[in-house]
């Protein structure tokens, strides 16, 4: 091991081997269940995963050692950004003051604010207020891009939608990060909403504070690489997503997982075709570090033989699984490896969609790919833990099932 990837493997948490109190198997687990429950409860107990933190950097190192610890090498490849540090952010109405978390795609405030009259999104009301669903692919998520794209606010307030706990703030990805947009954006936790809702309805006074500064930083790339024994095939890439907002346990937590039981499956049936592993930071802020992979690597996205997407939320608890396929063929590929382990997915997006996900990066560039996630009743929320977030059956059922489609499409 290297004194840089001990130097930061010695800031995590100590953890002992699965004798977690808090969570408990319905019966004596396997080998397997042991390692993704493992896997999942120290990187949620890693802490906030957000790009270009002590955490994100320190995570990097500790999936890196797991992969050497398997006889594989892996590399952390450096990321350069300017990261969004929040000095002060608040929200003042009605004599109450919350905290809140700004949008990292937005412009901000000094530390005196905006004060102006409360009132909806889309009103002529200085301070404009929503209250966002979970799924970012709702009509009003396009009327809130579409609304800071035009100014009509000085400032906007977003709160998270009641299906989720009233305190802790579920956050927005910032799609816009390399070119930011809009009016200062501040989101908060919705344990107020009855108030503000009353606040706006008479167009009372609010200061909006988003005091923030960019600083320039350091993000890592996971990588690593299976040798195939014929050089002549094309590769198949497996990548996941791994930094995010919060602890995002069951969000980011079940790719991290499976992603570890792909290399340990290849491992013990090698295969024909290369297989490349990227574990991508950046995810958060607009794909940045999947995005930086594919530019150095610009024929990778097309010529690979399969994009294997291990994406969000499909490990959490009472998640709708979503597969997301480039065509027909792949489609049927995976739904014969399915009906063997008596798996079905809940959602399916239709092959002509642009996909959710990082498998968008791929769809663009007109590559193929399978691509895996879901929903999550806790997504981008702080509650998103181990081990209460996590259904480990759901896991370790999808672990399998996509290890299977690898080692075939990997046979060549």
């Amino acid at each position: 091991m290297s004194s840089t990837r001990r130097q930061f493997l010695s800031w995590l948490p100590a953890l002992p081997l699965l004798s977690n109190p808090n969570f408990v198997f319905s019966q004596e687990p396997s080998a397997q269940e042991l390692r993704i429950a493992d896997a999942i409860r120290q990187y949620s107990a890693q802490g906030y995963h957000r790009t270009g933190t002590a955490v994100d950097t320190v995570s990097g190192a500790w999936l890196s050692d797991r992969i050497q610890d398997l006889g594989i090498p892996a590399f952390m490849d450096p990321i350069e950004l300017n990261r969004v540090d929040v000095l002060y952010a608040s929200f003042e109405f009605n004599g109450m003051q919350l905290e809140g978390e700004p949008l990292h795609d937005c412009h901000y405030t000094d530390v005196n604010g905006i004060t102006g009259t409360l009132g909806p999104l889309g009103s002529d009301a200085e301070i404009g207020v929503v209250m966002l669903p979970p799924s970012t692919a709702s009509a009003i998520h396009s009327e809130l891009d579409a609304i800071r794209r035009t100014n009509r606010h000085r400032a906007i307030v977003i709160v998270s939608d009641a299906s989720y706990p009233s305190d802790g703030i579920a956050m927005l990805n910032a799609e816009d990060f390399s070119a930011p947009v809009g009016p200062p954006t501040l989101q908060i936790a919705n344990a107020h909403w009855e108030a503000l809702q009353e606040a706006m309805a008479k167009r009372s006074q609010a200061t909006l504070v988003a005091f923030c500064e960019h600083k320039e930083g350091k993000a890592y790339n996971v990588s690593a690489r299976i040798d195939g024994t014929d050089p002549d095939l094309a590769p198949v890439v497996i990548m996941t997503p791994r930094s995010g907002w919060w602890r995002c346990a069951s969000e980011r937590g079940g790719g991290i997982a499976v992603f570890m039981e792909i290399i340990r499956a290849l491992i013990e049936e090698p295969p024909a075709r290369d297989v490349i592993f990227t574990a991508n930071s950046g995810h958060e802020l607009g794909h940045l570090g999947l995005d930086l992979m594919l530019h150095a690597n610009p024929a990778l996205a097309n010529d690979a033989a399969i994009w294997i997407h291990l994406g969000a939320n499909f490990a959490a608890t009472s998640s709708q699984v979503r597969l997301q396929y480039s065509s027909e063929s792949v489609r049927q590929l995976s739904a014969g490896h399915l009906r063997r382990l008596n798996l079905k997915a809940d959602i399916e997006t239709p092959i002509a969609n642009r996909p959710l996900g990082e498998a968008r990066n791929i769809f663009d560039a007109k590559g193929q790919f399978l691509s895996l996630l879901g929903t999550n009743p806790l997504f981008h929320h702080p509650d998103d833990r181990w081990p209460d977030a996590v259904d480990m059956v759901k896991t370790v059922q999808w672990a399998n099932a996509i290890s299977n489609i690898v080692k075939d499409v990997s046979r060549g």
